[in-house]
């Protein structure tokens, strides 16, 4: 089951390359970001609930930036590395 939920995740982020903003030289996207949450997440063993926490929070997050308000999405980000990365 996680598998399947981090490959959907994983196409849902890599099909947000279309949908990238124009943005300044040099900074990150917030595509770029989940693209790096995804890869996080795969090497990360997640409980249930966390799992589907950060599945919420990156839904929240995809959105957002699908939206360009990528301030909003850097924050949905941040919510779900600090999940993901947790001791």
């Amino acid at each position: 089951m996680r598998k399947i939920i981090i490959a959907t995740t994983f196409v849902t982020l890599t099909s947000l390359v279309g949908f990238t903003s124009f943005a300044t030289a040099g900074s990150v996207t917030c595509e770029e970001n989940l693209k790096k949450l995804s890869d996080t997440m795969a090497t990360k063993k997640l409980s249930p609930a966390d799992l589907k926490s950060v599945n919420d929070i990156v839904a929240k997050a995809t959105e957002r930036c699908v939206a360009e308000d990528d301030k909003r999405a850097e924050g949905f980000i941040a919510d779900a590395m600090k999940i993901v990365t947790k001791k």
